[in-house]
């Protein structure tokens, strides 16, 4: 079994142990070693898999404007933690590909090995919640007809990418791609640069 389809296995196996109990609040029960690569892909799973939910609730037309607020600042937590696993996973690619040298004419990727995994994680996610629709008895046949149309592009998507994870990750192991990374550095969680937040603390 190569990389790609390990991850799809551990994207697979947190989504199946979230819904064995489907609520917002269950507590992550990582079964891999703390800091291994399995780890770090479970539990940016798991994020994924529960502000998915999240998402769905927010969404309650008739949902209490309190709640709504305490849900929106919720996933905004979770967003952060999202991508700060998945710089956490770049790093862990970037210590195994250290002793790599690129070649000299080595092309850089629009996204890095850990953005394109964060894609094929929401993907897994896809794909679990559009065969639910595609089973669900109560649904129409017409529901069922437009979901499985829809399932077929998402698998078809989870093959290309996983194609494009496989090569990514041969042409970084060969030099023809050099890995880089940039932070995130996402401004509006931060006090010191979302001016909303200093200048509040300013006028304390």
């Amino acid at each position: 079994m190569n990389f790609v389809e390990k991850a799809w296995d551990i994207f697979n196996q947190s989504i199946k142990d979230y819904h064995q109990l489907d609520h917002v609040d269950t507590l992550e029960n990582n079964p891999f070693q703390t800091s291994s690569l399995e780890h770090f892909l479970y539990t940016k799973n798991w994020i994924d898999t529960v502000q998915w939910h999240l998402e769905d609730i927010i969404r309650d037309e008739n949902i209490n404007p309190v709640d709504a607020l305490q849900l929106k600042r919720r996933i905004d937590s979770s967003n952060q933690k999202r991508t700060d696993l998945v710089e956490n996973i770049d790093d862990w690619f970037l210590e195994k590909f250290k002793n790599i040298t690129p070649k000299n004419d080595a092309k850089i990727n629009s996204e890095t090995l850990a953005w394109a995994i964060d894609r094929l994680s929401i993907l897994a996610l896809k794909i679990y919640h559009m065969n639910q629709e595609v089973i669900r008895e109560d649904a129409s046949a017409e529901h069922v007809a437009k979901c499985s149309a829809k399932l077929n592009v998402l698998l078809e998507q989870k093959k290309d990418l996983m194609t494009a994870i496989d090569q990514l990750l041969i042409d970084i192991e060969n030099g023809d791609v050099k890995m880089k990374t940039y932070k995130q550095m996402k401004m509006y969680n931060d006090e010191s640069l979302n001016p909303i937040l200093y200048q509040k603390a300013q006028k304390k």
